[in-house]
């Protein structure tokens, strides 16, 4: 049998791809240690490009918003829009760190002063337990002599003082190399942090013309029904991705809104300072704000330990509110994701990647959501109108039936 030149073309494929196969799952190992190597070289790059993803939604804000002027003469155009940019992106980096600096001015002073209060109050406490201890045992002679008559074995000083010994000698030698391997995780995240910082201003600076080029590469290695496919993926993402961020903020801020205003309605203290953590902690899906709460509860704890239940009581109403009526209707319709598979998509995302994976999958759960629901109604439209279920429906619409 004669094979012609398209066979041939696919038994070489076949065979390519059985090679590459048999290669993965004999050096699945060392892949796996290039592929992490690989991450963490790009990993200043890939956090620079979700900075700028990030720093764009207000930049964009305040290009719209204060620098809408248009010139009939496009050299007038061209200088105004090169103006506005570096105006804009430092608007934008100024308002991130201004969010950030009314948030750690606000929690860490009262964090820093209810340590003090907690470094003074427990030497009190301890003092008063076992004053209380010795007390109680006073009162109660017949428990002092049955606590006298059990047998405790006898402790042996010396071999505990030589255990002691060898693990303070080994032990500050682990703790010189742990505390250069923390120094050095710092100088190497802070040079990360700042090569990210960097790459993000390159990438907001020449948005459009990076956008360019990448739309003319794809055009030139990829078939047009291809790259359409792509393109429409891209505008997607990038669409749900904005308004998930968008939505996730007006969350956090309503939620933190209703902490301030119920806890001062309630009068209960620190409840400006609260409701800041809290709108702040809320960034992160559905769990965020239960470390704010934990937090709220542990500052109200030292101030009064009955209004730290009350709180925690308040704070579960206001969550059944905030997670069943206002996180599901904010962030699931401005991602246009209906509300359980929110909850899916935190709950995968978080078990796979954490926190990180808790803010990703829900625009990316959403956006395939959104190209499966298009792909089923496309499909639904091509059925032929004579068979299948479409002719009992019709049939059930023309006499009256319920469909």
């Amino acid at each position: 049998m004669e094979l012609g030149k398209g066979n041939m073309k696919r038994i070489k494929g076949l065979i390519l791809f059985a090679g590459i196969v048999v290669l993965v799952l004999l050096k699945f190992d060392m892949l796996v240690s290039a592929l992490k190597l690989f991450l963490q070289m790009l990993s200043p790059f890939i956090m620079g490009g979700a900075m700028a993803f990030i720093l764009n939604l207000p930049m964009r804000f305040y290009e719209k918003k204060l620098f809408r002027k248009q010139y009939a003469d496009q050299r007038k155009q061209n200088k105004y829009e090169k103006k506005k940019r570096p105006v804009c992106l430092t608007l934008a980096l100024l308002s991130v760190i201004l969010v950030i600096a009314v948030v750690t001015g606000t929690v860490i002073p009262q964090l820093i002063s209810t340590g003090k209060v907690l470094a003074q109050e427990i030497p009190v406490f301890w003092d008063n337990l076992m004053t209380s201890a010795e007390r109680f045992f006073t009162d109660n002679a017949e428990l002092e002599k049955q606590l006298k008559s059990l047998e405790i074995p006898d402790i042996n000083w010396d071999s505990m003082l030589q255990a002691t010994g060898n693990f303070l000698k080994n032990g500050m030698g682990s703790l010189a190399s742990t505390t250069f391997s923390v120094a050095g995780s710092i100088v190497s995240g802070a040079v990360n942090f700042f090569i990210a910082l960097i790459f993000s201003l390159y990438i907001l600076g020449q948005k459009e013309k990076l956008g360019d080029q990448a739309e003319r590469i794809l055009r030139a290695y990829i078939k047009p029904k291809v790259y359409r496919s792509v393109r429409k993926i891209a505008v997607l993402l990038n669409q749900n991705f904005s308004n998930f961020i968008t939505g996730q903020c007006l969350e956090a801020v309503i939620l933190g809104t209703m902490f301030a205003v119920t806890m001062t309605v309630f009068r209960f203290p620190f409840a400006l300072m609260i409701g800041v953590l809290i709108a702040f902690t809320a960034l992160i899906p559905i769990v965020g704000a239960f470390l704010g709460c934990a937090v709220g509860a542990f500052l109200i704890l030292v101030d009064n330990p009955m209004k730290a239940v009350a709180f925690v009581v308040l704070f579960l109403i206001l969550q059944q509110i905030e997670g069943n009526l206002i996180y599901p209707h904010v962030v699931g319709n401005s991602v246009g994701l209906p509300s359980i598979w929110v909850l899916v998509a935190v709950t995968i995302g978080g078990s796979l990647m954490g926190i990180v994976g808790m803010l990703i999958f829900i625009p990316l759960l959403s956006t395939g959501y959104a190209l499966l629901r298009e792909d089923v109604n496309k499909r639904n439209q091509m059925e032929p109108e004579g068979t299948g279920e479409g002719v009992k429906i019709k049939e059930g619409k023309k006499k009256g039936l319920p469909h």
